[in-house]
């Protein structure tokens, strides 16, 4: 089945007002900095708050506003194709699709939905590899070339690009400062429980040490 999966940047105050995003059949949000505040519908839960570097799967079943800080988030949002843009103005003083990408989805299949961060040293680099589905990156820090199908695009902070997982990618990082950058993917579920969706495409580069590092925060199945 033809989906979507949209990357969105939002920015709420301090203590702004509570707001329930439309349901879907996945989401996830990355907190670049500041403090969120994701409440249950019903109230019968606690408040949970999210801090700086953080994330979250989240379901329809739960609201988000700004916490004691203002923050800016990052939210991936897989929807069917062709749905309209899902913008959380006002209780978000700015909310703008980043980036919209096609993903198609095989009905028979299991997928789960994995948000992480990787981070680089300076000069660190991805060797040639690929992933087994696709997903958006957002840099969140530094700089990147990212060299795929015989095009090479670089990358600022908030630049935001797609990787359809079968096609061989390599990235350079900065050269003088560290690199991260946040994304989400689709991939198999049998993939659940943090395994690597990676596969270097020169079998020497398989044991060769590995500059880029992980953080987790989300990796759930979904149902589409």
């Amino acid at each position: 089945m033809s989906y979507e999966l949209k990357l969105y940047l939002d920015v709420f105050e301090a203590k702004s007002s509570c707001i329930q995003p439309e349901a879907v059949p996945a989401r996830a949000i990355y907190v670049i900095e500041g403090a969120l505040a994701l409440r249950p519908s019903g109230g019968e839960a606690t408040t949970i708050v999210l801090s700086s570097n953080s994330g979250a799967a989240l379901s329809s079943e739960w609201s988000i506003a700004g916490a004691s800080q203002p923050a800016r988030v990052l939210r991936w949002d897989l929807v069917r194709a062709g749905a309209p843009q899902h913008l959380l103005v006002p209780a978000a003083s700015e909310s703008r699709l980043l980036l919209s990408a096609p993903l198609t989805l095989k009905p028979n299949e299991e997928y789960l939905l994995r948000c992480d961060r990787v981070d680089f040293p300076p000069s660190g680099e991805a060797l040639t590899h690929t992933h087994q589905g696709g997903g958006i990156r957002c840099l969140l820090t530094g700089s990147i070339r990212v060299d795929t199908q015989g095009h090479s695009t670089i990358h600022a902070p908030m630049g935001a690009w797609f990787e359809a997982g079968p096609d061989p990618v390599y990235a350079a990082a900065d050269a003088t400062k560290p690199t991260a950058f946040a994304r989400c993917m689709v991939l198999p579920r049998a993939l659940l429980g943090g395994h690597s969706s990676i596969h270097y495409v020169n079998p020497a580069d398989l044991n060769k040490p590995k500059s880029q590092r992980y953080q987790l925060f989300v990796d759930t199945p979904i149902e589409t």
